[in-house]
């Protein structure tokens, strides 16, 4: 494939850590057919699904989960881990060259993994994404036990809000992420906030995870009611 630019999405493209960087400042993310494709494509959404870092919704149950605990919470422990489970199923957007580029991203401190983990150490559930600005664009997620995505996205949306960042892009609205509070909003608007967040700077490493999921729990409450 021949270098280009994300301004000329039909146009073949050598997919880099640095183009993809280059796509996201521009409002837009590549995909790939299936895990076998050697193609990518460029996606620019009329619709863009997002998460308000006011508004999560812990429902009940979940907030009963948070407060029983028993689960620690990692940031890049295993970022590999993350991205190959993600993939771990029969349809995939994530080929070869968008694992490759995640993983050149994660070197350079453009990608993170958030985990949620089991007291043996395994993984439970997780989250991974790339950073620019105060904005953090969510790839993909996994679950591998009960409520393990919805732990990783409560307790992530708690860290980046902590960590100064204003936009948690989701790509696509699902009704998994809609039940947790993410909303869909048009193109000219989704532009507008992301030009604001690569504004400013925030890093999710500035602070560690919280580690006490009852403090987050009374966090996210606290925030949901207010916004």
């Amino acid at each position: 494939m021949d270098s280009a630019t994300p301004d000329d999405p039909a146009a073949p493209q050598v997919l880099s850590p640095a183009l993809m960087l280059a796509a996201y400042r521009a409002g837009v993310f590549p995909m790939a057919e299936s895990r076998a494709a050697s193609d990518l494509f460029w996606v620019d959404p009329q619709w863009r699904g997002v998460f308000p870092l006011n508004g999560f919704h812990i429902s009940a149950s979940l907030g009963r989960r948070m407060r029983r605990g028993g689960y620690s919470i990692c940031l890049n422990h295993d970022f590999p881990e993350v991205v190959d489970a993600c993939a771990d199923r029969p349809e995939t957007w994530i080929n070869t060259d968008l694992r490759r580029v995640y993983l050149g991203l994660a070197s350079l401190g453009a990608a993170h993994s958030w985990e949620i983990r089991g007291p043996d150490g395994a993984l439970w559930g997780g989250v991974f994404g790339v950073t620019l600005g105060r904005a953090f664009f969510g790839e993909s997620m996994v679950s591998r036990a009960t409520d393990g995505s919805k732990l990783a996205l409560a307790h992530l949306v708690d860290h980046l809000r902590r960590c100064g960042f204003l936009l948690f892009d989701t790509q696509f609205l699902t009704p998994h992420l809609e039940s947790l509070g993410a909303v869909e909003i048009a193109r000219a608007d989704y532009r507008a906030q992301l030009a604001v967040a690569l504004e400013g700077t925030a890093r999710i490493t500035a602070l560690p995870p919280d580690p006490d999921p009852v403090q987050v729990w009374q966090r996210m409450t606290q925030t949901s009611k207010r916004g």
